[in-house]
């Protein structure tokens, strides 16, 4: 790598090392800023996904959430409500779609509770 690697790798893999030697905001955020420039989308995006990849489940949806942010309420549906309901879940964090799941289901009527749980049960045998 010293001898033969291109110049930006070498920097973005010092710049790197100062930002765990650091421990700090400021050591990342330069790490990410000097990435920015340095590297491409597609180098950065490999970089991420093996450092998502490394993390459980917890870790990682709250590194994207702090990223991201979450979806916030779902809107009013427009035009078609499972089609608008689909599409808020795909930008929901996982604890998002728990909660109004759990207090959408909670909201309905007994007889569309039982029948809610069926298409459940229904899906879970074809699968």
């Amino acid at each position: 790598m010293a001898e033969y690697g291109h110049p930006d790798y070498k920097g973005a893999a010092k710049m790197l090392g100062f930002a765990l030697a650091r421990q700090n905001f400021e050591g990342w955020r330069d790490f990410s800023d000097f990435s920015a420039l340095a590297l491409s989308d597609d180098e950065r995006t490999s970089i991420s996904w093996a450092a998502l990849r490394s993390l459980d489940t917890s870790h990682a949806e709250a590194v994207a959430k702090a990223i991201l942010g979450d979806a916030g309420s779902p809107l009013p549906a427009f035009l078609s409500p499972m089609e608008d309901a689909r599409w808020w879940a795909s930008f929901a964090s996982r604890a998002e779609r728990k909660a109004y799941a759990l207090a959408s289901f909670e909201a309905l009527h007994l007889s569309d509770q039982q029948a809610f749980i069926q298409h459940i049960s229904e899906i879970e045998v074809a699968v």
